[in-house]
């Protein structure tokens, strides 16, 4: 019998499958809030920055600084959860992500840069945990589900991930109404969306599956297998494969998401138009969850790796040769964006989750979430600077040439073992 604040709390292998059920239904609930208030930062930000600062030299800013502001969120939800459960982790970090959003209404009112960059750091909070709620989904399935658990997770977020950018123009209508500018829209929409995902899991995810796994854990101790040195070492080396994945991807990923707003613009498109190939991206880096899971199960989490890197070479090849003002090819290029990005942190999620232990596995998490956010933060801020310098072609090349190494790198270590 496990007792948290009074209540006492069976939990065995039998009733496990009950509180894991749970625990991802109210997971989930989160994970709709938490895509819709993923819009703002992703297809305003860029534009934001561009207006206030009067040039394209620094639009990878904003990315750059949330990107940067979630590196210290998955530290910080990492640790909390490790000590006091997911429960307190991710409600603290969805409530900052909010109280950002709201902050860059307030800079942008005002015209105050520095205001505004400061309130992106803490907005990219709000994405540091809606990814960091991947893993509390997991927390209780078993090994062979694990995949799946965080494919769920992800693709609940698909719904308000989709929504939110399409969303951009009826936003920009809602903030004249109250007299702000409108491209504070697309904020006003995030921080209800992470102010609610906040108070849903503060609220209702009880118990707190990260315990529960906790004492399951010590339930079960005599009955697992001791850790050799072999096995320790092997342990260490899928860590770091299942991180460069997941870093990798995240690099290219919004090295090249981040200018196609401005490229976009500068061919002719109007807000309307960029919400949709942005729609059209987000959506596919959560939707295809529905079958990630299923496919890293069957082929195996290093050949899924080795897929993301695929994917991605396909999209900055077509993102190369598409005209700028073509909206299905930036519409298929962003799109396959999205699905190797999703291939690469599913496929490296599971191999984190199925390579820690629980007792260090939420701190672990949170590290690699760290450097896999100051890696989006890195391809953020060249991604401007790139652009600005020679093309947004160029800045495709550059994704090319990465995605090319982390396939060849991934395939590397996969000849020297199987994950």
């Amino acid at each position: 019998m496990f007792v948290i604040k009074n209540q006492a709390i069976s939990i065995s292998e039998e009733n496990r499958n009950y509180y894991y059920r749970k625990s991802l239904r109210i997971v989930v609930f989160s994970q709709i809030l938490g895509g819709l208030g993923l819009a703002a930062g992703v297809t305003v930000g860029a534009l934001i920055a561009q207006d206030m600062l009067g040039t394209d030299q620094y639009a990878g800013i904003p990315s750059a600084l949330f990107t940067l502001g979630s590196a210290g969120a998955a530290l910080l939800v990492g640790r909390i959860s490790q000590n006091f459960g997911r429960r307190h982790g991710l409600s603290l970090g969805f409530l900052i992500g909010g109280l950002g959003a709201l902050g860059v209404i307030w800079a942008t009112t005002i015209q105050n840069i520095v205001l505004l960059f400061a309130s992106l750091l803490f907005y990219g909070f709000g994405t540091a945990t809606n990814l960091q709620a991947r893993y509390a989904g997991s927390d209780l399935a078993l090994p062979q589900k694990r995949a799946s658990a965080v494919s769920i997770a992800m693709v609940s977020t698909t719904i308000g991930a989709v929504l939110g950018p399409n969303m951009t123009s009826t936003m920009s209508k809602v903030a004249i109404m109250f007299h702000l500018p409108p491209l504070t829209g697309a904020f006003i929409l995030s921080a209800t969306a992470y102010l609610c995902a906040s108070l849903v899991l503060f609220l209702f995810l009880r118990p707190d599956p990260f315990i529960l796994a906790k004492q399951l854990d010590k339930i079960t101790t005599s009955k697992k297998e001791m850790i050799t040195p072999e096995k320790q070492t092997l342990m260490k080396q899928n860590i770091i494969i299942g991180a460069v994945i997941m870093i990798v991807t995240q690099i290219v990923m919004l090295a090249i998401m981040t200018m196609t707003p401005i490229h976009m613009q500068h061919n002719g498109h109007g807000i309307g138009a960029v919400g949709l190939v942005i729609g059209i991206h987000i959506g596919s880096m959560y939707l295809p969850s529905l079958v990630t899971g299923i496919l890293v199960s069957k082929i195996g989490t290093t050949n899924m790796g080795i897929l993301s890197g695929f994917t991605l070479l396909s999209s900055a090849i077509i993102t190369l040769i598409s005209p700028g003002t073509s909206i299905i090819g930036l519409s298929i290029a962003l799109s396959l964006l999205g699905i190797g990005w999703n291939f690469g942190l599913i496929s490296g999620t599971t191999i984190i989750i199925n390579a820690t232990q629980i007792d260090n596995r939420a701190k672990v998490q949170g590290t690699i979430d760290v450097f896999i956010a100051l890696g989006g933060s890195l391809g953020g801020v060249m991604s401007g600077i790139i652009v600005n310098a020679f093309s947004f072609g160029t800045l495709a090349l550059f994704g090319a040439i990465i995605s090319l190494l982390l396939v060849v790198y991934t395939w590397i270590f996969m000849l020297k073992q199987k994950i």
